[in-house]
């Protein structure tokens, strides 16, 4: 199942300034790491879980080389994993960590937290798997110090995710994560995997509020749970697919064209004979023509045209009056709803294609 594409709320921007053309550490390359690579530099062994099923991707719009797709951290369905189950052992890699004071130290300044604060910090996170290939800046140790580089990190890939739905940190590698670091043309490095394409990699942008519950997907039995933020699975739930954002479909109605002008417009008159009623047009019903213009008038004696100026003898004064209540009697059954006035709120017609677009989920 695929994350509704709405549902993803996906945001293109302009990547193209001049002034952000790479990172001094990288030198322009962005480097394709494999979900289940280590990776250059790790700061601490694997914790990452591989008993959980990498999630399908998510489908995303077409856009030019210039511009990188930005999708919110709280999007429903932006991250998988497997119910009950965390795809990190946060834990160990406390434990890790606190037995290397120097890893520790330099993880901290990447955080920007003491040293002494990375226990607490990493319980913090959300351990879940990535849907979608996710440009970040990956961050090794060596020589003592924290380094950093551009990295694009593949579906499936296990992380862990902070309070704003942002990667924070790479299981596979222990690496700690910041944000992307926009480059001008930069050059690839790495085995692209398969189904690997740079227009459907993204940006994980921090959630204007905090995420309190991760709606998640799990590709293990092709259904969905939440996550509360900052839990291991402990209290995961099952939940429904995420709403697909509603669309307007276009009307098929052959009529709409040709049909009667909406109610807020005026209604002509139709021409009657004898004592016939005029029949309801868009949920109103028209007047009778003036007797000068019906086919009695224009077939009597040319001689006599008092006769048909005569309001007085002419009968359409009584038939317009009887009319009246017809009009809101026989509305919601009218036949010629399908006309464009019927999505009005004056009509009432079900079968107007408008209506049941508006009324579908």
């Amino acid at each position: 199942m695929l994350v509704a594409a709405a549902a993803l709320a996906v945001v293109l921007l302009n990547r193209s300034g001049g002034d952000e053309g790479g990172t001094k550490a990288s030198g322009g390359e962005v480097f394709l790491q494999n979900a289940s690579a280590t990776g250059p530099d790790p700061f601490t062994r694997s914790t990452a879980r591989t008993d959980g099923g990498s999630a399908p991707p998510a489908s995303l719009p077409p856009r030019t080389a210039s511009a990188v797709t930005e999708v919110s951290g709280s999007t429903p369905g932006l991250y998988g994993g497997t119910k009950s189950v965390s795809s990190c052992d946060v834990e160990q890699q406390v434990r890790y960590l606190s037995a290397q004071p120097a890893k520790n130290a330099a993880f901290a300044s990447v955080i920007g937290i003491p040293p002494a604060g990375v226990p607490d910090y990493l319980r913090s996170l959300t351990p879940l798997q990535l849907r979608v290939d996710t440009r970040v800046t990956n961050h090794g140790f060596r020589d003592g110090a924290a380094t950093s580089y551009q990295a694009v990190l593949q579906a499936g890939t296990a992380v862990m995710v902070d309070g704003r739905g942002v990667p924070r940190v790479r299981c596979a590698c222990g690496n700690p994560l910041s944000a992307a670091v926009p480059q001008k043309a930069p050059r690839t490095t790495g085995t692209p995997w398969q189904g690997y394409s740079s227009q459907q990699v993204v940006v994980v942008a921090p959630s204007v509020t905090v995420v309190n519950v991760f709606v998640v997907y799990d590709p293990q039995d092709d259904g969905w749970f939440t996550r509360r933020h900052g839990d291991t699975g402990g209290q995961d739930r099952p939940a429904p697919p995420p709403h697909r954002p509603p669309t307007a479909s276009p009307s098929t109605s052959p009529s709409s064209s040709t049909s009667s002008p909406p109610p807020s417009s005026p209604v002509p008159c139709v021409t009657v004979t004898g004592t016939e009623t005029p029949k309801p047009r868009g949920g109103i019903t028209p007047s009778p023509c003036p007797s000068t213009l019906s086919p009695s008038a224009s077939t009597s004696s040319p001689e006599s045209p008092s006769d048909s100026s005569s309001p007085p003898d002419s009968s359409p004064p009584p038939d317009s009056s009887s009319s009246a209540p017809a009009s809101s009697s026989s509305a919601p059954s009218s036949p010629s709803s399908g006309s464009p006035g019927s999505s009005s709120p004056d009509s009432g017609a079900p079968e107007s294609p408008a209506e049941l677009t508006s009324q579908s989920p």
